[in-house]
């Protein structure tokens, strides 16, 4: 940690070293630009120049990458540039080409092709004009990487253009759900540029023709009908002499030019209707936003749960003879160029220099692609293992213990296959240590310590089976000569020999430094001592290439003691449960903290008798009592020397290591009761600390499995703890009962997902759908069908005489009872009596598709007999009344199977709903330090009120992101929400829109559709949009947040509060006063079932309400409201409190005046909502980075909500008493922002 902030320190002093390198010309306009300028690119063809925008920090590649997707030079991708009569290398920085400044002019050179290079240019060329249908893709799945931002944006403009209308003057708050809310919009046919472009049946090209540089033979057929046979050649592409029956690949004469260097330039020769119709095609294309079908480079697209039926036309599969031909395209004849060396790349990668910033950029952004590159490609890999489609390298070993090499990548099962794992739990703990050796491996990829390695990793879940996929570490599989360990440092084969070697110590000393691990002593079977410096399971191998490489870190942290000597009601299922490295440096951290109070308290008490007076001496103690509270601050102010500070814990207590002497014995106790404490600050602190924090809404509130999950790792408890969370959250009463529902849910889909994986492990391929949908029936669909039968399809059963079909004997009273016992098992919770009947079917159904790697159709799915329809069609499960939405995707999307079967019993789920399952894929991808490093530098010179330095970091941070990861990745989504966020602060709206934009997109992209981080940036967007003056575009954003809200939630989300009250002060803005108060209402039952009739947050939306009932003339009810908030303040907050008083004012006026502040209410509306603050947005609820800014959720303490109203209720008590608002309230008001996170009326908000 030292050296990275020694750099961010660096970086904060010489911040121009981050931001412009080291341009040798026109630095200075250059810098007042952030490094950008202007260059022309002369060209060969039409247009013959254009100018391109371009950094000096960027790669020439860049600036190529630039020239292609611009619509002007499509046609160009063989060549090089040029300048001044030289060759410009690629990869060489723009600042470094030298006398190249703004406006200069580089020339772009066509070069000749290689075979690769014309393959590349016919899939380009392919997916330009049109004519490349999609893939159908084994691991990414249907619509994967979708987003609905383009169609929710044109229904935005179609609302903006509308004179009364807006979205939500006909939303039902309380009605159900609508799947069609996450599924892609049926589209216009795009226009046709050309009929096909395929390869032709005389590839490959002969030996002969190889030699006069024949490449390859394609096959183009125009929109006049009209086929052409086309000769790839090295100088470009010529129409041959060939047909379907003769060859002859020679130029043919033609009436007009038959030949060029671009295959797309070719085409507009040959065919008159080809230029309109491409321009077409450019100008539907251009109506979308380019993220939405921007190609994913580093990461791997979301696959939603829900997709269209395949009979809809968003999901028809078309006809494309070239799509079995991409493979050639892609990867040549033998299929060479994608077998790479991993291991290889990886090391040397990590090997290259990270002297100066370039370098450092350059670095990790080959590693961000490597390990995208190495992830898609292991994924791939893995998929196929499990499908067996990929002959072991053992065939006579059991299944689990067999091993696979597929594309130079090493494959085993996540299953204790040799007995490795008999004493830890077998199968169970074999399953959970491959999942935490990724865990383990990302942390030293992250940590990057020069000259320690690790293979590259990942773990796949697919069908029930957990695959591990590893680079090949060189030596890993010699047999060393007798005598030798096949390990050289750490347990060989379990922990009964030990092998140590002096080369490892250095480097793993730095590891352990880094994971706060202790150097401890362990013993052989023998008894005999050797001291490590990590976990006895911990290895490190030294390769055949002269590399120290790390192995089997799912032990880097110590076992949770206490959690393992916890009566359960049966035995947890394996002894793996170690603390999550969170949990062990939140820990360091709360340590340090009371060294540093200690040592602060220590010097003052010395101080203190050193001081000759007494009154020296109180003022002294007065400080020591404060010093408390600001521990931090007095370690800045008087700079304690932490260097006498350690913590460091054993990872090997509590494993059967067993000390010698008296003296061993004494110290293993001293590091067993460090690793005790550290349970229980999980245990005594932690945990209570997070309840309490989502009681107070002091952060946001989850609003599913996945959001649950990451706000429990990001404080460090582990999933195990659902159940104790569950519990301390009943205790907290109504309030949490939202906490306590979506804790319920997650421990019955976690012990569902444990069961079906069981059952599909050992299920035959073709009965995965007909195993999934009947065990679906028995959870979610036994009211509809109490005795489901699984659907097998009798004649494919005859083939699998051998197949497991134990899944067929489950019922719904079995599987319930195997529910409570995994629960009961796994999270030590006992279910109540009844709780299958209280399920939300819908949210519980997403959860567990998520956790299954399912795709189902979408329809309208009957979980209760009442959501039938009046005549269901035998097979179909049922669709609600909400059925007829379908009619684009024909109907209930029966298959004709399925419809021709009526005599089959009416389930919930049927087989042929389950369209497909994607591999779930936990990867050991490091982040960019040197882009984090950039934003936090950045932030620092925000707090020091550093504005114009802090803007720059930020930029370049998101710059740097952009290029290490690429534009489509969760984290760019991340920094595009906090930098429109620091936009919107700083009142520069425009900025603030486009990256929230940006957000939305690339969070549905790489998150999904319907994700948690989805909702709450589709719910920013509409915020900025609504300070923007586009408040009905903002009304359709929050229209389709609260949509999704109800399909991974259902209603009366803690949160939804602010996002009610947000669009109730929306409609007043357009003076839509009846609907606003609907919105306030709605707002109002929420908050009264979450905080009681007499809390203070209901006191407070009583309080807007009445004003809402003024506008919209009901002067009657607005005094009712008004009276009601007053007493709820009365009696919480005593007359003498501002809001108190405030209510009270505002009862008399209304009370006495309510006609004429009806009438004037409306007159000064607009500038009330100018200044209304709208940061309370939900974000709090981002279990992300996010969460930690002062933006939290709605449901917070008491005086969160009367601020939101303070200026209103300023300037109408200003009209009618005509004269200004008391200072003191404003200046009190200020005092409670400061103290309060949870204020709406926050500072910022008046920026």
């Amino acid at each position: 940690m030292a050296q990275t902030n020694g750099e961010l320190e660096h970086s904060k002093e010489t911040p121009e070293q981050l931001t412009n390198g080291n341009h040798p010309e026109g630095a200075q306009e250059e810098e007042q630009n952030g490094g950008l300028f202007q260059i022309s690119v002369k060209l060969p063809h039409e247009p013959y120049k254009i100018q391109v925008m371009v950094s000096s920090q960027e790669q020439v590649q860049d600036v190529r990458q630039s020239i292609v997707e611009l619509p002007s030079t499509f046609q160009y991708t063989c060549f090089h540039l040029e300048f001044n009569g030289s060759r410009i290398n690629d990869f060489v920085e723009l600042s470094e080409v030298p006398d190249l400044k703004a406006d200069s002019e580089i020339v772009l050179v066509e070069d000749p092709y290689t075979e690769k290079e014309s393959r590349m240019h016919v899939i380009r060329m392919r997916e330009l004009v049109g004519a490349a249908g999609d893939r159908v893709d084994n691991l990414q799945g249907i619509s994967a990487g979708l987003s609905l931002h383009d169609s929710i944006s044109e229904e935005a403009a179609a609302g903006e253009t509308a004179e009364k209308e807006h979205s939500l003057s006909k939303y039902d708050i309380t009605g159900s759900p609508s799947l069609n809310t996450i599924l892609p919009r049926a589209e216009a046919p795009l226009p046709k540029t050309v009929k096909s472009i395929s390869l032709s049946p005389w590839n490959p090209v002969p030996y002969h023709l190889r030699q006069k540089g024949h490449l390859l033979y394609l096959q183009v057929t125009t929109n006049e009908g009209e086929q052409f046979q086309i000769t790839s050649h090295v100088s470009g592409f010529f129409v041959n002499k060939c047909s379907n029956a003769r060859f002859d690949p020679f130029p043919k004469p033609m009436p007009k030019k038959g030949s060029a260097h671009s295959l797309l330039t070719l085409i507009s020769h040959l065919s008159p209707s080809f230029n309109t119709s491409f321009e077409a095609l450019q100008e539907a294309n251009n109506k979308k936003d380019l993220l939405t079908t921007f190609p994913f480079q580093n990461a791997i697209p979301n696959s939603p749960w829900l997709v269209a039926p395949p009979s809809s036309s968003v999901n028809a599969h078309q006809p494309d003879i070239t799509r079995s031909q991409e493979n050639y395209l892609i990867s040549g004849v033998d299929n060479a160029e994608t077998l790479r060396d991993w291991n290889e790349e990886f090391q040397t990668t990590r090997e290259l220099p990270r002297d100066t910033v370039q370098d450092r950029v350059f670095r990790e952004r080959l590693t961000s692609k490597l390990f995208a590159d190495y992830n898609e490609a292991a994924a791939r890999g893995a998929v196929l293992v499990a499908k067996g489609e990929v002959a072991p390298l053992n065939p006579t070993e059991g299944r689990d213990a067999q091993i696979f090499v597929y594309n130079n990548i090493f494959y085993s099962f996540g299953a204790d296959g040799v007995g490795t794992f008999a004493s830890e739990g077998g199968d169970e703990a074999a399953r959970v240590a491959v999942g935490k050796d990724v865990v383990g491996i990302k942390a030293v990829n992250q940590l990057d310590i020069n000259g320690l390695f690790t293979p590259g990793t990942i773990v796949v879940d697919y069908l029930g089976k957990r695959i591990v996929g590893q680079s090949i570490v060189p030596g890993i599989f010699k047999q060393r000569e007798p005598g030798e360990h096949q390990i050289d440092y750490g347990g060989v084969e379990g922990k009964d020999v030990v092998a140590t070697h002096p080369d490892f110590v250095p480097v793993f000393e730095k590891l352990s430094k880094a994971l706060r691990i202790k150097k401890h002593a362990v013993w052989d079977k023998e008894g005999k001592r050797h001291d490590l410096e990590g976990s006895v399971e911990t290895k490190g191998l030294l390769g055949t290439d002269g590399r120290k490489y790390v192995l089997d870190l799912y032990r880097v942290t110590p076992l949770d003691a206490m959690w393992q000597e916890e009566e359960g009601s049966d035995a947890y299922p394996h002894n793996m449960s170690v603390l999550r490295l969170e949990l062990v440096e939140s820990y360091w951290r709360h340590k340090m903290s009371q060294y540093v109070k200690a040592e602060v308290e220590r010097r003052r008490a010395a101080k203190a008798e050193e001081a000759a007076s007494k009154e020296k001496s109180e003022e002294n103690a007065e400080s020591k009592e404060g010093s408390e509270e600001k521990g931090e601050e007095a370690m800045d102010q008087e700079r304690v020397d932490i260097s006498g500070f350690s913590l460091a814990l054993n990872p090997d207590i509590c494993s059967g290591q067993i000390p010698q002497t008296d003296e061993e014995k004494e110290q293993w106790a001293q590091d067993e009761k460090e690793v005790r404490e550290t349970c229980d600050f999980l245990r005594s602190k932690v945990m209570p600390e997070m309840i309490q924090d989502l009681h107070d809404g002091d952060v946001g509130f989850p609003m599913d499995g996945q959001s649950l999950s990451q706000l429990l790792h990001k404080r460090g408890i582990n999933i195990r703890y659902l159940g104790k969370l569950a519990q301390m959250s009943k205790e907290k009463g109504a309030r949490l009962d939202a906490l306590t529902i979506l804790l319920v849910q997650e421990m019955i889909a976690r012990a569902f997902k444990h069961i079906a994986n069981g059952y599909l492990r050992n299920v035959a391929a073709p009965f995965t759908a007909s195993c999934i949908a009947h065990l679906l029936n028995c959870l979610l669909g036994a009211d509809v069908n109490s005795n489901p039968q699984a659907d097998i399809d009798a004649s494919l059963r005859e083939i699998y005489p051998e197949a497991d079909f134990s899944f067929e004997k489950v019922t719904p009273a079995t599987l319930r009872a195997e529910i409570e016992k995994q629960v009961s098992i796994r999270y030590r919770f006992t279910l109540e009596a009844e709780w299958f009947n209280s399920l939300r079917h819908l949210q519980l159904l997403r959860d567990i598709s998520i956790k299954l790697g399912l795709q189902l159709s979408a329809r309208e799915y009957a979980f209760a007999k009442s959501q039938l329809p009046a005549k269901a069609p035998a097979t179909n499960a049922a669709s609600q009344d909400e059925g007829k939405k379908k009619k684009k995707k024909g109907g209930d999307s029966k298959s004709p199977a399925r419809a021709a079967s009526p005599e089959k019993p009416v389930v919930t789920i049927v087989p042929d709903d389950i369209v497909n399952i994607v591999p779930l894929v936990k990867d050991a991808s490091p982040r960019s330090s040197l882009a984090e490093e950039a934003l936090e530098a950045g932030r620092i010179s925000l707090m020091q009120n550093q504005k114009q330095l802090g803007q720059e970091l930020i930029l370049e941070s998101l710059s740097l992101h952009e290029q290490i990861y690429g534009i489509l990745h969760p984290e760019v989504a991340k920094l595009y929400h906090q930098l429109s966020m620091l936009y919107y602060q700083t009142d520069e709206k425009e900025a603030a829109v486009e990256l929230a934009r940006k957000a939305v997109i690339v969070t549905e992209r790489t998150l999904g559709v319907d994700s948690a981080d989805t909702i709450l940036s589709y719910l920013n967007l509409s915020l900025f949009e609504h300070a923007s003056g586009n408040t009905k575009t903002a009304l359709v954003y929050i229209k389709h947040a609260m949509d999704l809200w109800k399909i991974i939630y259902g209603p009366n989300h803690p949160d939804s509060i602010t996002t009610m009250n947000n669009a109730a002060v929306m409609l007043q803005h357009l003076k839509q006063y009846s609907d606003s108060r609907k919105w306030f209402e709605a707002s109002l039952t929420v908050c009264e079932s979450l905080f009681g009739r007499q809390s203070i947050n209901t006191a407070t939306i009583l309080f807007q309400l009445a004003q809402a009932l003024a506008l919209d003339q009901d002067s009657k009810g607005a005094v009712g409201k008004m009276r009601d908030a007053y007493n709820i303040f009365l009696s919480q907050l005593g007359p003498e409190d501002r809001n108190t008083k405030e209510a009270e004012t505002w009862l008399e006026q209304l009370t006495q005046n309510a006609v004429s502040i009806a009438k004037h209410a409306k007159d000064i509306q607009a500038r009330r909502l100018r200044r209304i603050n709208m940061n309370t947005r939900t974000l709090g609820t981002k279990v992300q980075p996010q969460v930690g800014q002062s933006a939290p959720s709605a449901s917070g303490t008491s005086s969160a909500n009367p601020s939101l109203d303070s200026r209103s209720i300023d300037e109408l008590l200003k009209f009618i008493e005509g004269g200004d608002a008391s200072s003191s309230r404003s200046k009190q008001k200020k005092r409670a922002a400061a103290s309060n996170p949870k204020l709406r009326g926050s500072k910022k908000s008046s920026a």
